[in-house]
């Protein structure tokens, strides 16, 4: 494994979703990528892959998203192969458990050990980028080496998510079994807090992320807001439903109530005819009022990506009322196919979104607001008209290329010491 060039940078990530796609590709656009670490690069092209069975091709294909020379991807696919096998077969209680050897925080804790296993090897390496769960071993090493660590957060601060969590268990407790931030264990949420203490400095998408920091009970050296960017808008203006007819509502995300479900459905409820929704996510943990509410409206449990971005040209607006998130790449991407937003403070809109211009921000646990909000574009449908005209023009300047550009700009300053 002999570097490149000095001033080089190590990725990892078992899965490499879209974030970590773009950082990536940033980084070795940039040349200053020594390798990416993760447990599976599906390569579709490749003759291997022409063997394999259509439904497993499948469940791989989300993994081309990572695009990059073969001699600087390293893989450790067998934990996540598994895994994913188990969660097919309807054997999810075999990956369930923190402490299986098949968990999704053992996946990350494998990858995690085999990057600082390798760090060694790499002489001049000046920095090692790593994520949330899955960075406190080759952070450790990273810090014997004199190699600066970066840290991705891409979800609000654990302590934040936890009172949030048993206030709702409190305020609303039919739908406390999906609160799954009540489940980790304190070994965990201990390693979460070694790493954060570890990094020299802490990427994250959104303000609301770096407000629940607040909370760490450390002191922290450097946190860097680096809002996600938006797919490329379509580009015709679209139509939006008549006013004899519903207003069309979006929802799409898991439907747990970390992320304001009950809210929703609440909101919507008050509107009776004068809307429609639909529900796009897999149910989290079990409740009774969420079944309810799914077999009440329109309710599809997954789709790819390109279907979600076709069910949001079919809509009117898109309600995101999440009450602890990270970002919330879905508010980018119904910006993009002309769908105005309604999300609240603990997301990434209000980094991204103009506020009663591509649509509104409300507060957490406000169904009130919700549905006041869209009685409004119900009854105005020239308002509606307008906010999807400037959700397409907002989209076109929340690229990914300024996403990347801006990571880049982070890590150059973080690797050299400034």
């Amino acid at each position: 494994m002999s570097p490149q060039s000095s001033a080089k940078v190590i990725v990892s990530h078992p899965t490499g979703n879209a974030n970590v796609s773009a950082v990536v590709s940033a980084l070795h656009e940039a040349e200053l990528l020594e390798a990416f670490y993760t447990c599976i690069l599906w390569r579709p092209e490749s003759t291997l892959a022409k063997l394999v069975p259509g439904s497993v091709r499948a469940m791989l294909q989300r993994r081309t998203r990572v695009q990059l020379p073969p001699e600087l991807v390293h893989t450790r696919p067998f934990r996540e192969l598994v895994r994913n096998f188990l969660i097919r077969a309807g054997k999810r209680h075999f990956v369930t458990p923190e402490t299986s050897y098949f968990s999704i925080d053992n996946v990350y804790a494998d990858i995690d050990r085999f990057v600082a296993r390798s760090l060694p090897g790499y002489k001049g390496l000046r920095g090692v980028y790593a994520y949330e769960d899955g960075a406190l071993h080759q952070f450790r090493k990273a810090r014997q080496l004199g190699v600066h660590c970066i840290y991705d957060l891409p979800i609000g601060y654990w302590r934040a998510n936890r009172e949030i969590a048993i206030e709702e268990a409190e305020l609303q407790p039919a739908w406390k079994g999906t609160l799954n931030a009540l489940a980790d264990s304190p070994a965990k949420l201990a390693r979460k807090d070694e790493e954060i203490a570890l990094a020299d400095t802490i990427v994250v998408a959104s303000s609301y992320t770096r407000s629940t920091l607040k909370l760490y009970p450390r002191e922290i050296k450097k946190i860097v807001v680096i809002p996600y960017g938006t797919p490329r808008p379509i580009a015709a203006s679209r139509e939006v439903t008549s006013k004899e007819k519903p207003l069309r509502v979006l929802y799409v995300g898991s439907l747990a109530q970390r992320k304001g479900i009950s809210y929703l459905f609440e909101a919507i409820d008050k509107l009776g005819s004068a809307v429609t929704l639909t529900v796009v996510g897999r149910k989290v943990g079990s409740s009774e009022a969420l079944d309810k509410a799914c077999n009440t409206h329109r309710w599809i449990p997954s789709l790819p990506h390109s279907e979600i971005l076709s069910e949001m040209r079919q809509h009117d607006v898109f309600v995101f009322p999440s009450l602890f998130e990270g970002f919330g790449l879905v508010i980018g991407e119904a910006l993009s196919q002309g769908l105005p937003v309604i999300t609240t403070p603990n997301t990434g809109g209000p980094d991204i979104l103009r506020d009663q211009q591509d649509g509104f921000i409300v507060p957490i646990r406000d169904p009130e607001a919700i549905s006041a909000r869209l009685l409004q574009l119900h009854q105005d449908r020239d308002l509606l008209h307008h906010m999807s005209e400037s959700a397409l023009q907002r989209a076109a300047e929340l690229t990914w290329q300024g996403y990347k550009d801006r990571t880049v700009d982070a890590v150059r300053v973080a690797i050299s010491g400034s």
